[in-house]
């Protein structure tokens, strides 16, 4: 069964080559061979390697594939990420997918440092959403960790957490009475409130995690710029989505010589 990073790098080489590198099966004799080495052209936070790594591992499992940096390591123009060496052929077909991975993720790890440095010295986290390009979770909320980001949930099926929309179905208190009712006992509850009165109506039954107090998130069109008021509140956590939905990509390229 192929892992989660190797469903989501073998979809994207299908994606890409499709029946084949036209390009290159016509230019690049079959016998040559390259070395390739990524290298950073902005500041920036890596992340990502391990799946350019498979993306050429899968490709051809003659490329050799050498990180020379760990995942969230600080990264300025012209430091040098990885180097990858083998068929020249393969390299090429290879370096879209490769450097789409580590160019997206370092962005992700890139934009979370920026957020994460401004709530050092307080007692609050940083959370992540579930606002990720679909098939790249896993890549992404990594991409987060490397940034001194913290994921929150994973997805649905790991946690309970009550929206404005299911409390159309039932008061705070009792959509988290159901959900204790029904959900793993290890699973933490978390609620969404509004308003005081449904503060009050959640206190009642002691959530694990509510936007109002016991353990307290702030999430909603948080910025940059909106963080700093929200960090007075003392609150435990701040969630934002634009951490994995909006971040650009750092700019990263692959440089290929010909052996």
């Amino acid at each position: 069964m192929l892992s989660a990073i190797d469903r989501i790098v073998q979809a994207a080489l299908d994606e890409d080559l499709g029946t084949g590198d036209l390009t290159t099966l016509a230019v690049v004799p079959s016998h040559a061979t390259a070395r390739a080495v990524f290298v950073a052209k902005a500041e920036g936070v890596m992340s990502g390697l391990v799946a350019s790594r498979r993306a050429f591992e899968v490709l051809d499992p003659r490329c050799v594939f050498s990180e020379l940096l760990a995942e969230g390591a600080s990264v300025s123009p012209g430091t040098q990420l990885a180097e990858v060496t083998g068929p020249a052929r393969s390299i090429l077909s290879g370096e879209r997918v490769a450097l789409n991975f580590v160019q997206r993720l370092s962005g992700v790890a890139t934009a979370t440092a920026r957020v994460a440095a401004l709530l050092e010295g307080s007692r609050t986290r940083l959370l992540d959403t579930r606002k990720t390009t679909p098939g790249m979770r896993a890549l992404e909320k990594a991409a987060v960790r490397a940034g001194g980001g913290f994921n929150h949930r994973i997805g649905l099926f790991d946690a309970v957490m009550i929206k404005n929309n299911h409390l159309k179905f039932a008061s705070p208190s009792e959509a988290i009475r159901r959900a204790r009712a029904s959900a793993p006992v290890t699973a933490t509850v978390e609620v969404e409130v509004e308003d005081l009165e449904q503060l009050r109506d959640a206190l009642t039954e002691r959530p694990d995690i509510i936007a109002g107090r016991a353990r307290v998130e702030v999430s909603g069109n948080v910025t940059a710029a909106t963080l700093p008021g929200l960090l007075e509140l003392g609150v435990d956590y701040i969630s934002m989505g634009a951490l994995t939905h909006s971040s650009p990509s750092l700019d990263i390229s692959l440089r290929v010589t010909a052996d």
